[in-house]
């Protein structure tokens, strides 16, 4: 009898390394990522007067994942390529592995944002209902601006046919088929969407834990990223594209509610409340002020 051993998943390993590495750096890049950038920030904002919504902050890191998915047309088709035969997707483990890491952005972000969200409210745990919301709304919008570019976009997924090519986009083309929706990454926009959220919610409530929150939201946010390219879903620049997008709608959906608290969507959602109604049931009550 003899025993067959599957090749060793080095590729991988070197890119799941690489997009952990990655992650972190980028991390460290986002704006309130330590207490002291959150403090230094909210004094040049006081010193300002009103708080805009854009800052140059934003335009450096809106230019640098614009030049990265630039940067990854070229080696597109080549890094796909190695992935699928490298000997990795023989894998189980990993084919397991990446399968939860999609989950985990969808539905995962949803089901996490609604537990998240119903758990405060019921709780009476203000930070955590605004976590829950927010990075609800967050995945909401990124979800709905990846979704026209996918469908304008109309680029082709790499496992639609052999002969496919990283360049093969097309305007429209998406409306027709999913099989044409790969530009940018659904997923991973969610991923890096709740990531950035949750991040941002956590430094106003919890500043001295950034340096776990930051590198595990945005670690597991670049793992699903990996696990589409590695289930032939997308390409790299895909995958970047989503994590911009992604990114600045966490940001900056963090940033808005919280500059204007008296929002409609925070004055109803997050004022909302369970009192009994003297008949042995209970009743929702909305508060009216912030």
């Amino acid at each position: 009898m003899s025993i067959i051993h599957s090749p060793r998943p080095a590729a991988w390993n070197r890119v799941v390394r690489r997009g952990l590495a990655w992650a972190v750096a980028l991390a460290s890049l986002l704006p309130a990522t330590t207490p002291a950038l959150a403090q230094t920030q909210a004094q040049r904002d006081s010193a300002r007067g009103p708080k805009t919504l854009f800052s140059r902050r934003d335009a450096y890191l809106g230019a640098g994942f614009a030049v990265l998915t630039v940067a990854m047309f070229p080696v597109d088709q080549r890094l796909a390529a190695h992935l699928q035969h490298s000997g990795a997707e023989k894998s189980h483990f990993l084919k397991n592995a990446s399968r939860g890491f999609e989950y985990m952005a969808d539905p995962g972000s949803i089901v996490i944002g609604v537990g998240l969200y119903g758990a405060g409210r019921l709780a009476r745990w203000q930070n955590v209902a605004d976590l829950g919301l927010h990075g609800l709304e967050a995945v909401a919008l990124s979800g709905a601006i990846t979704n026209v570019i996918k469908d304008l976009a109309g680029r082709a997924r790499p496992y639609f046919t052999q002969d496919t090519s990283a360049s093969n986009f097309a305007f429209g083309r998406g409306f027709k088929s999913g099989d044409y929706q790969s530009f940018p990454s659904g997923h991973t926009t969610a991923a890096f969407a709740a990531a950035s959220a949750v991040t941002s919610e956590s430094q106003r409530w919890w500043p001295q834990g950034i340096w776990i929150v930051a590198p595990v939201m945005y670690g597991g946010a670049t793992m699903v990223g990996l696990s589409r390219m590695y289930n032939n879903k997308h390409w790299a620049s895909d995958v970047v594209l989503g994590a911009g997008i992604g990114t600045f709608s966490g940001l900056k959906v963090v940033r808005y509610n919280h500059d204007h608290p008296g929002n409609f969507i925070d004055r109803v959602l997050l004022h909302v409340s369970v009192a009994p109604d003297g008949m042995g049931g209970a009743r929702l009550a909305w508060s009216a002020t912030p």
